[in-house]
């Protein structure tokens, strides 16, 4: 089992139009389209204009072969092209890939 997390950092001005792309469209719909398992979002406490998520795939090449294919979905890029048409969403993002430590201790 390979876990990722990402961390975005929203352009100035738009972390609330990053987070409702990311609810409304990425997560609902393209994440199942390509087998991206997402297993939770999270925002600060205070707004700082980041949006961190977690994902899980079976292995790092499921993990790629994924990420591949939503980036060549040609539906992603037009929802992609349509908001950010008064500028890009996101400034930064940092990607973590992670294994776990011990066998068998992963909580489901």
């Amino acid at each position: 089992m390979i876990y990722e997390i990402r961390a975005y950092e929203a352009a100035d001005g738009k972390a609330e139009a990053l987070r409702d792309r990311f609810i409304s469209t990425v997560a609902s719909k393209f994440f199942p389209r390509h087998g991206i398992e997402l297993l939770g979002a999270f925002v600060a406490p205070t707004e700082d204009g980041r949006l961190t998520y977690m994902t899980r795939f079976e292995s790092e090449e499921a993990r790629k072969k994924a990420w591949e294919a939503f980036g060549a979905d040609p539906e992603w890029a037009k929802v992609k092209a349509e908001t950010e048409k008064d500028g890009p969403l996101l400034r930064n993002q940092s990607v973590s890939i992670l294994s776990p430590a011990i066998a068998g201790l992963v909580l489901d």
